[in-house]
């Protein structure tokens, strides 16, 4: 590959709604450059941008791809994202490291939920933008409808600067409106508005234009490029992905006016000193061959390979070999990578993705990827003996690779879950351990951690007595059960007088009361919030003992238990909802059918309502993709645990009859 600089460098991410045809221009973009002498496609399963198998068989991205495209003396480094939200932490990491977002509007459907959510992604980060309208060789597709649309919902800044050349549904070649040439074409309007914004941009071009009415080729230029990279400015271009129209003119606009990495613009970089070490890791891929694979982005001093790099994070040193550049699937040598590109890495042991590789001497560690909270899960056990074996060190690596995938073992399920953004998040990782490192693994949704408790006050009574030759056990009980309340937890305390129990025995029965919370007698749930007063007892000169207490305490709670009223709790969720205005009522509904109790409702005044309410967690479990389908994916929710309260007789029966405890309490 040709040396660059950091001036001829660009680095841009391509976002877009699923089906808007990004992936499709992405390699339309990597065939126009002459890196391949086929164009790749989504459909036929050949693209350049979606290789993995489970992309292929979806025919969707489910992971950033880089795809390097030499132009005009420059280097296009073109970062694929997802467009489904299950995988949005993928295309956060590409905002991390890109200098533009390009968005991608289908001309048939317009602006998409994914498309909005990406606009409103780069709008909160201050990432310049640019928008290409694809798919206008399609019928009853118009460019100045699409315009209208765009300046309507994200702002008048939005402004053409090529169109398309040809009839509707005949999209042949792109108009440049930069150029003098379009005052004479049929966009002549679309090139003044482009002039008026640039001078709007900018108050010393203003006055140019007031005076002269128009601005020179080179201060339109100019001033273009400084309105993009201030956010002043959004351009727009025409194209048709699939039939290869237009990607000359994406690429042409993206090296003349798009920022390059050492460009200022409206987003706040990290400062990093001149002769610094700051190499930032966005992605880990997780081969099953080679190993893990490191992608960086240089921030300071060009980063070699034959090496050590110092991870502030991890306090550790990581030897560095051979480095690569990037080219989808595949790696191209390189002996350095230079300030602003991409580069990979493999077989580092402790890097993990949003890790800054640097100098021990002068570290320094970037900004890290914020990343979603996951809203989804599936607790997964593995298929065979060889599986288990396996099992534990798979879910590490493929959590490794995809940071918004957490896997956690629920210490009172005893299950292991992964929890990802969504059904089809948490199911292609599932696919891909099995596929990467031959790990085969059943799901099923988590398990319900139930609780119980009383809600009366009882007495209980329990005389543990057996002989069988030389020393017996012997240990006698009265305990007072009481309800205390919720979150108070569990207390013990003593009333005996007398000596009925010797002292040296009650911390004996006090353990044995706790072991015996850890399964109520109704569905064999924790025990909580219950007060336990040992009130009388009696012991044996020979045969009693800590043990005999112990038991005799156990069996003491449980009976206690069943005689004071014991009731079910149910985990209940603190939610919140933000939802687009026209389907708050939907959401609305929706939740009162999952047994919620509304807590508020209030209008954000951007459109959006965020709705908070209580909701039982066993209602919950496939809100996800249930809200996903209620708002057209334009929802999005968080969830907390808030506390436990009493579950509804119809609904704590069919627990209990699923989890009932099958043995007797001993008589």
């Amino acid at each position: 590959m040709a040396t660059y600089t950091t001036a001829q460098l660009r680095n841009v991410a391509l976002l877009a709604h699923q089906g808007a045809g990004k992936t499709s221009l992405a390699d339309a973009l990597y065939f126009k450059a002459g890196v391949v002498n086929r164009l790749g496609r989504v459909d036929d399963q050949t693209s350049n941008s979606d290789f993995e198998p489970e992309e292929q068989s979806r025919g969707a991205s489910i992971q950033t791809s880089v795809l390097p495209c030499p132009w005009n003396d420059h280097k296009v480094n073109v970062l694929d994202t997802p467009g489904y939200a299950d995988f949005k932490g993928d295309m956060l990491s590409a905002l991390q490291v890109a200098d533009t977002g390009i968005i991608v509007i289908s001309a048939v459907a317009g602006i998409e939920v994914g498309a909005a959510q990406a606009w409103a992604e780069c709008k909160k980060r201050g990432l310049p933008r640019m928008i290409v309208v694809n798919k206008l060789d399609r019928e009853h597709t118009d460019f100045r409808s699409s315009l209208e649309m765009l300046a309507e919902s994200w702002g008048r800044e939005c402004v053409a600067v090529n169109a398309p050349n040809g009839d509707e549904g005949a999209f042949t070649d792109v108009i440049d409106l930069v150029s003098p040439d379009a005052e004479e074409s049929d966009y002549a309007d679309l090139r003044e508005r482009l002039i008026e914004a640039v001078a709007e941009s900018d108050d010393e071009l203003a006055g140019k234009y007031l005076e002269e009415l128009t601005l020179s080729q080179d201060d339109l230029t100019a001033g273009l490029r400084a309105g993009i990279a201030s956010g002043e400015i959004i351009p727009v271009v025409a194209a048709s992905a699939s039939a290869e129209v237009g990607t000359g003119g994406i690429l042409d606009a993206i090296c003349a006016y798009l920022p390059s990495p050492e460009d200022k613009t409206s987003r706040e970089l990290p400062e990093v000193p001149s002769g610094a070490s700051a190499n930032f890791v966005f992605k880990t891929s997780a081969d099953p061959f080679v190993g893990k694979i490191s992608y960086f982005r240089v921030y300071g001093k060009p980063m070699t390979g034959d090496g050590q790099v110092w991870n502030d994070a991890r306090g550790e040193n990581e030897r560095v070999g051979q480095i690569y550049y990037p080219k989808g699937k595949e790696q191209e040598n390189a002996t350095e990578i230079v300030n602003g590109d991409i580069g990979v890495v493999p077989k580092l042991s402790e890097t993990l993705t949003g890790d800054t590789l640097t100098d021990k001497a002068d570290p320094i560690s970037l900004p890290r990827i914020e990343f979603p909270e996951p809203v989804y899960g599936l607790a997964v056990t593995p298929k065979t003996q060889a599986d288990l074996d396996k099992m534990a060190e798979a879910l590490n690596r493929i959590a490794e690779e995809d940071p918004s995938l957490v896997v956690h073992r629920d210490p009172e399920t005893s299950q292991t879950v992964i929890r990802g953004l969504g059904d089809v998040h948490v199911e292609t990782a599932v696919a891909r351990i099995e596929r990467k490192f031959g790990v085969g693994l059943d799901t099923d949704l988590p398990k319900i951690a139930y609780r119980e408790t009383i809600s009366a006050t009882a007495r209980s009574e329990y005389r543990h007595k057996k002989q069988s030759g030389g020393h017996g056990q012997y240990g006698h009980v009265v305990v007072e059960l009481s309800p205390r309340k919720r979150g108070d937890g569990f207390n013990f305390a003593s009333k005996v007088v007398g000596g009925n129990v010797p002292k040296e025995y009650i911390p004996s029965v006090e353990k044995g009361v706790k072991a015996a919370m850890a399964g109520g007698v109704l569905a064999g749930f924790p025990v909580v919030d219950v007060g336990v007063t040992l009130l009388d007892g009696s012991s044996h000169s020979v045969d009693s003992s800590g043990m005999a207490f112990e038991i005799a305490a156990s069996f003491a709670l449980r009976l206690g238990v069943g005689d004071a009223r014991p009731v079910l709790l149910e985990p209940i969720m603190r939610v919140k909802v933000m939802t687009p205005d026209n389907t708050a009522g939907d959401v609305m509904s929706d939740l009162n059918g999952r047994r919620a109790q509304i807590i508020g409702m209030t209008p954000l005044g951007d459109g959006n309502t965020e709705i908070e309410a209580a909701v039982p967690l066993a209602s919950m479990q496939r809100y996800a993709t249930d809200l996903r389908s209620i708002t057209q994916a334009q929802a999005v929710f968080s969830a907390i645990l808030d506390e436990y309260a009493i579950m509804p007789r119809m609904e704590a029966e069919k627990v209990i009859a699923q989890y009932a405890p099958k043995e007797e309490v001993e008589a």
